[in-house]
């Protein structure tokens, strides 16, 4: 239950044949694209699908939920008025999303509606998938002015409401991208539009939902994207799963970029569960697995792909590295423990034994017990070998974890933290975790990557 899977999509009326009536032909990958969206979704069967729209009711400082049982609409503001639309609202989904926003602190529910039609960055997702599959219930969210890390926290909100409504949720990500591709498109030329383009189906390719929150305003406004607050709400609800991926398309033939990429939640992969299943056979049985031992019952996930299970078991059977095991429970650190550098024969040692002592030997919390272990939510970061660096301009506290050490005093923090916003903010607390003064001269750092699986 809960989000079950996630779809970035483009939504230009033009490529409904009844609206482009012929010049829908020039985005044929793009309507491929979607087709194989619309069969992912009918695969899924989703209870409900979760559209936020930049074209649905929006204001400045407020998320509108489209409230009520029903809702209709139609492509007869585009000369098409034959394409109908009539779906339900999921109503208890609704109330809970708007329940848990008001309990955080998020200004959103289901006040001031001003048009109760149903907008085009919802029907054409929904022209195709309803094409396939049309037993579903809908919730439609509009976006806001509210910075970006707003839209995340709802969309985390989006998911926690999904769970405890039991409901299997798939949510659509409507948005185009930049509208200033070309000379003869309907917004002109501006360089930021392709450098825009570039980095958001990167970064949404590679599902780096971290990095939408890093995007320099001034290329947004240049580019005049329109999609992403719907992507960094999507990136909410998909915050901490694990995830398959795939780029479908990308085309800017009309100057309006669209890019259609997917992302199927896969159950936790084989890193996070080798960690929880150390950590529960420790403290139900009170004893230490072996990996020879339970290898099978981790990799049988990966049963059928063969170049995923080699690679997966070669790097945990094979390779050495420093890893950590953190434990929360909801947004709350449970433990935290790790190894810089590798200490143990192989990735799979260091894992198990880095997930007993996150449980039971960080000195600032006390030892997890049996009754905990449902609530528990694990992340294992693999680190990569750690490198000097002569200036702070190298680091950066999204991509890189900083090491910092002066004689007997060394400390280390991981990278991409909540809080955590600026190198010097990365520095302070990496020294004052050594025992330093956050202003200490004279100190080595090295920075390193990690690999972060949930």
């Amino acid at each position: 239950m809960g989000i079950i899977a996630g779809f970035m999509v483009p939504h230009p009326p033009m490529i409904v044949p009844e609206v482009g009536k012929g010049s829908e032909e020039i985005v044929e990958e793009t309507t491929e694209a979607y087709e194989k969206v619309a069969d992912m979704v009918a695969e899924l069967r989703p209870d409900t699908i979760v559209i936020s729209s930049p074209h649905s009711v929006m204001y400045g400082d407020y998320f509108h939920i489209s409230p009520g049982k029903h809702a209709k609409g139609s492509f007869a503001s585009f000369a098409a008025p034959d394409v109908i639309f009539d779906v339900d609202y999921d109503e208890e989904l609704v109330m809970q999303i708007s329940l848990k926003a008001a309990a955080a602190g998020v200004d959103a529910g289901t006040m001031g509606e001003r048009d109760p039609l149903l907008d085009h960055g919802t029907m054409v997702p929904l022209y195709f998938i309803m094409k396939k599959y049309t037993d579903f219930k809908l919730v439609r969210i509009g976006l806001s002015g509210l910075p970006l890390e707003e839209h995340k926290r709802l969309g985390q909100l989006i998911s926690q409401a999904a769970n405890e409504c039991e409901r299997r949720v798939v949510y659509i990500a409507s948005g185009d991208l930049s509208h200033r591709l070309k000379e003869d498109g309907p917004y002109g030329f501006n360089p930021a539009g392709p450098v825009y383009d570039e980095k958001i189906m990167d970064v949404m390719g590679r599902a780096a939902f971290d990095e939408l929150l890093t995007f320099d305003g001034k290329l947004l406004g240049e580019a005049a994207e329109c999609g992403h607050r719907s992507f960094v709400m999507m990136s909410g609800a998909l915050d901490k799963k694990n995830l398959s991926v795939r780029k479908l398309s990308h085309q800017d033939v009309t100057g309006v970029g669209y890019g259609i990429c997917t992302y199927l939640v896969q159950e936790e992969d084989a890193y996070v569960r080798l960690a929880r299943l150390s950590l529960e056979t420790n403290i139900i049985e009170h004893r230490k697995i072996d990996w020879d031992d339970v290898k099978n019952e981790i990799m049988v996930n990966y049963a059928d792909d063969a170049d995923i299970f080699e690679k997966t078991e070669k790097e945990l059977s094979e390779t050495r590295a420093g890893a950590f095991v953190s434990l929360h429970v909801g947004d709350s650190l449970r433990g935290c423990i790790g190894t810089i550098c590798a200490t143990k024969d192989c990735l799979a040692d260091e894992i198990i034994e880095n997930a007993i002592s996150a449980s039971t030997r960080d000195p600032r919390f006390y030892p997890v017990t049996e009754d905990e272990l449902e609530s528990l939510e694990y992340s294992v970061d693999v680190l990569s070998e750690a490198e000097p660096i002569s200036d702070i301009a190298e680091l950066d506290v999204k991509k890189y974890g900083v090491i910092v050490t002066k004689g007997m005093h060394r400390g280390l923090l991981l990278p991409n933290l909540d809080g955590v916003d600026t190198v010097e903010e990365q520095l302070a607390i990496v020294k004052q975790k050594a025992g330093l003064s956050p202003h200490e001269d004279g100190c080595e750092i090295e920075r390193f990557c990690v690999v972060r699986h949930y």
